[in-house]
């Protein structure tokens, strides 16, 4: 119950701006003004409770307080590690990054990318910082972390062994700003350990909220190099890398020049005439500074002879900075991936680039009620949480000639560097694509198989015929949910290229305008999980949750008595005794008496808490007791709950799947959207996600009584209620 609060408190301040690189998240509610001015007024140094120096803040394992690679270490600040320390000195540069004894050189190659962009770079390591003035030995970082941005207080105490630094230095061992950013990324992931091993564009979307796209060059789309192009026109940042075999190749310098397992930045891509023939050409920088491609279009090469004069002021023909051309070609023959992140348009301070239209949106797989699995599983794949995009225009330019919309869809699982030290893995996560735009036939091809590749649960596309036909009353709306009945008799138009254990997996599509329904799941159902679910597209598009509208009809008759079948009378009457009332204690024996006679139903039996709220629902004269026509409509009310329950006990078990407990609570009268029907789940369902009758029953009751007190208080049509402290308990007690 404390946790749900908490998330809807969350979600309150998002929706009041909290959570933006402009007003981030305290992380662990530290606020780091206040902290800085607390330690310069008392004269002590910061001392981070949060994240204490002990051997817990390294790890667990590798790094556990037992592991030769730990032993001898000793905290230490940067005061007592050199005469003059500095923060940040002459800019932030590659030569500031020096891995240590920690296996995260994703993230550092990560962080040498942020000192190609000084406005990035700022929006991640606040500026006017440093040990001399107001140092109080306090510094503070922001992280982009699923879907939001977080603010990060550390103390400056750093592993140390030998009065060195055990993890990330600086070459010259004076600055110290890339050693506290690691310390306050492996504070947000529990601790320096977690951060042992991953894939630079983690650290690309951590340190700029952005959407990753991964492309293995060897399998490069036709048209990569126009993707390319356009992505640099949005001022993404392009990072490419060569693959390397085994650890001694790791920063191996080939013939020609060029150094594996290293990462290297992609600053431009032109196209020139050579000779009179099109060439596609490159443009990579070495954040060494260093380093040089020396093949073809390298500098000083003989291709440059045969251009003109104003291609190559065009071009920018670079120095030796450890910028350099090559065709793209040979781009794709040597370089083994490119990663493009592309960024959100607060990002981008540029007025020369274009911007991404992007949304995005938190959502959770629980079990028994929307960890429904792919679409493998019929029964409950239409139990995921879905969201509708619509396209409305398409691209200006379209790379192939091909009029579409293009936009991109990142499913990112929360949280999975902090379950290490569980030993738990990522779950395999992935989602489709469906059109529900149009009420024609449509033709189109497509299926699936799947494989196993590196001990990861791959899913293909390949093809075959489908038809389908989408019910006009879904078009347009997002307060509905695709049922069974629409999404087992269709294929979807898209999917995502594998259902893979990653933190995130991301895709490009280019789709005709219409609506779509995107529906993220886990590969297997029934595995609980929190993501992120991004929508990036090159033009407007509408994205919403697909989901249901919270209400209830039930419609009642008003009865008198002369309205009562004389024997229901005659049964009232030996039920109630003399006071011709039904109290609470009455009740429950009564029901009780009644559904241990069923052989049909399980139950555990009705509880007097049940019978209470049972009375407080009809009770008219708040007598606390049932008259006559109270009873009636509470006994005609048992009966249609037990004809819709012995309805959804599809395999006569006595009990009903909480996966059904959607339509049946529709057919009682009751639509709730995904997150009522989780907090259901949790409440009424026994440890195999099953629901007995008698929980099915309190459970519609209780839903009716919280419906009609909050009618009761709600302000016309506003959708809100206000309640002080005692009205609140009052009414919770219940």
């Amino acid at each position: 119950m404390a946790s749900t609060a908490d998330r809807l408190a969350r979600h309150q301040d998002r929706e009041q701006g909290i959570g933006t690189n402009s007003c981030a998240v305290k992380f662990c509610q530290q606020d780091y003004e206040i902290l800085h001015q607390q330690c310069l007024k008392s004269g002590r140094l910061f001392e981070d409770d949060c994240f204490p120096a002990e051997a817990k803040s390294l790890g667990f394992n590798e790094l556990g307080p037992y592991s030769s690679k730990t032993r001898g270490v000793v905290w230490k600040r940067p005061t007592e590690l050199c005469s003059n320390p500095q923060f940040i000195q002459d800019g932030a540069t590659r030569t500031d990054i020096c891995q240590g004894v920690l296996g995260d050189c994703w993230l550092l190659a990560a962080i040498a990318s942020l000192t190609l962009d000084k406005d990035i770079l700022a929006r991640v390591v606040p500026p006017e910082q440093s040990f001399t003035e107001d140092y109080a030995g306090i510094f503070h970082f922001q992280f982009w972390q699923f879907g939001e941005w977080v603010d990060v207080v550390v103390d400056d105490r750093l592993p140390t062994r030998d009065d060195k630094l055990l993890f990330v230095h600086s070459a010259e061992g004076s600055e110290f700003w890339s050693a506290l950013l690691e310390k306050a990324y492996s504070k947000v992931n529990g601790c320096y350990e977690n951060l042992t091993g991953g894939n630079t564009i983690e650290g690309f979307e951590d340190f700029t909220g952005g959407i990753a796209e991964i492309y293995r060059l060897d399998k490069a789309p036709p048209k990569l190099f126009h993707i390319m192009q356009k992505a640099l026109s949005l001022g993404s940042l392009l990072g490419c890398s060569i693959d390397i075999t085994s650890a001694y190749e790791t920063e191996a310098v080939t013939a020609l020049k060029l150094v594996k397992g290293h990462a290297y930045s992609v600053t431009g891509a032109e196209e020139v005439h050579y000779r009179g023939k099109p060439v596609q050409l490159v443009r990579i920088r070495n954040p060494w500074g260093q380093v040089e491609w020396t093949g073809p279009w390298s500098d000083g090469s003989s291709e440059w002879n045969y251009i003109t004069e104003d291609e190559k002021a065009k071009l920018s023909r670079v120095d030796e900075d450890g910028e350099f051309w090559m065709s793209y070609s040979d781009f794709i023959k040597h370089f083994s991936r490119l990663e493009i992140c592309n960024l959100t348009p607060d990002t981008l301070t540029s007025d020369d680039v274009g911007r991404w239209s992007h949304h995005q949106f938190e959502g959770t797989w629980r079990i028994g009620s929307t960890a429904g699995g792919c679409r493998n599983n019929a029964a409950t794949f239409s139990s995921n949480p879905q969201f509708v995009v619509r396209l409305e225009e398409e691209d200006d330019q379209p790379l192939d000639g091909k009029h579409g919309c293009t936009f991109l869809v990142g499913l990112m699982q929360k949280e999975g560097r902090k379950q290490k030290r569980l030993n738990r893995d990522l779950e395999t996560i992935g989602f489709a694509i469906y059109e529900v735009s149009q009420n024609n036939l449509i033709f189109y091809v497509e299926s699936v198989y799947l494989t196993f590749f590196n001990n990861r649960l791959m899913f293909y596309n390949t093809f075959c015929v489908s038809f389908l036909q989408v019910p006009k009353e879904y078009q347009g709306c997002n307060n509905v949910r695709l049922g069974p009945d629409v999404l087992l008799r269709q294929r979807a138009v898209a999917m995502s290229s594998s259902f893979i254990n990653t933190r995130e997996v991301c895709d490009r599509f280019r789709l005709p305008p219409g609506e779509y329904a995107i529906i993220p799941s886990t590969f297997n159902p029934h595995r609980n999980g929190t993501f992120i679910l991004r929508v990036f597209s090159e033009k407007h598009a509408v994205t919403s949750p697909l989901e249901e509208k919270i209400g209830v009809k039930i419609d009642e008759k008003e009865i008198s008595e002369k309205d009562v079948d004389p024997h229901f009378k005659r049964l009232f009457k030996q039920i109630a005794g003399s006071d011709m009332e039904i109290s609470a204690f009455e009740l429950v024996e009564i029901l009780n008496r009644v559904v241990s006679q069923r052989s049909d139903i399980k139950t555990d039996g009705f509880s007097l808490s049940t019978g209470r709220l049972m009375i407080s629902l009809l009770d008219k004269n708040e007598s606390n007791t049932l008259g006559l026509t109270e009873f009636h409509l509470l006994w005609t009310k048992i009966q249609k709950y037990l004809e819709i329950f012995k309805n959804h006990d599809t395999d006569n078990s006595g009990t009903m799947s909480s996966h059904e407990m959607r339509d049946a609570a529709t057919e009682a009268g009751f639509t709730v959207n995904s997150a009522v029907l989780q907090a259901i789940v949790t409440h009424y369902a026994d440890e195999q996600y099953a629901i007995d009758f008698d929980s099915f029953v309190s459970c519609l009751i209780k839903l009716e009584m919280l419906f009609k007190m909050f009618k009761a208080l709600e302000k016309g049509d506003s959708g809100k209620i206000e309640l002080d402290m005692q009205q609140w308990l009052c009414l919770a007690i219940y």
